[in-house]
């Protein structure tokens, strides 16, 4: 019998570094939960649902709305670092999948494997919220991608490339808090992924990078990536 999971999601940048991503079978799971930010268009920040949930640290511009959408939609899953579940499970959130880095869990039939990022994580309250991640997701049928999550460039890049092959990146490009778009450029060659999505970029005027400087910065390091440049609110 075919997964019915097995087609490419339907991506939706939903600004800063929050990304929706809709399965072939319905599901909706949203990654770094802040629809209250600014970039955010205020038609997207209403979820039909919410199935899972993917949070990569615990600052408050990747978790603002984590325990609302969780108390709300009751989603089948959230996958975070133990941390991070832990804090969730004090405020009241269910179903926390707690977990660390190299590990791998099961969610709407997805292969979720956290990885390493290059960045702190304290939780709103001032606590410690474990390490920051990113997250390498496979579908069943062998489509995999990569959510960097905040992080500076960090050389292995090259063995999350090797171990998992990834087709597609969302990498965070607006420097200040992570990578600019040069470092992001060599991300990609590391990653050997054929395109990526920025993220992280464009929300406050203290973010710098652009996605036509990581288009330049790809170009002039020669490197086959291309760049799916997605507004706040538009879909891949």
């Amino acid at each position: 019998m075919t997964h019915p999971n097995h087609a490419r999601p339907k991506f939706t940048f939903l600004g800063h570094a929050t990304v929706r991503f809709d399965l072939a079978g319905g599901e909706v799971v949203l990654v770094d939960p802040w629809l209250g930010n600014p970039s955010c268009p205020p038609a997207a920040r209403d979820l039909p649902r919410l199935d899972g949930m993917l949070i990569t640290h615990g600052h408050s511009d990747h978790i603002a709305d984590a325990v609302e959408l969780a108390k709300k939609h009751k989603p089948k899953k959230i996958v975070a670092a133990y941390e991070i579940i832990t804090w969730l499970a004090k405020q009241g959130v269910e179903n926390g999948a707690g977990m660390n880095l190299g590990g791998t869990v099961e969610l709407l039939g997805l292969q979720v494997t956290m990885v390493r990022a290059d960045h702190s994580s304290g939780l709103p309250d001032g606590s410690y919220g474990g390490v920051a991640s990113g997250f390498v997701i496979t579908l069943p049928g062998g489509f995999t991608f990569y959510l960097a999550g905040d992080t500076a460039l960090f050389s292995d890049m090259q063995l999350i490339g090797d171990l998992y092959r990834p087709e597609l990146a969302f990498l965070p490009i607006g420097d200040l808090f992570t990578m600019n778009p040069e470092a992001a450029a060599r991300a990609c060659r590391y990653l050997g992924v054929r395109r990526v999505v920025p993220i992280h970029w464009g929300t406050f005027p203290a973010l710098t990078g652009t996605p036509d400087q990581l288009k330049e910065a790809l170009e002039r390091m020669g490197v086959a990536c291309e760049v799916v440049t997605l507004q706040p609110g538009e879909s891949y």
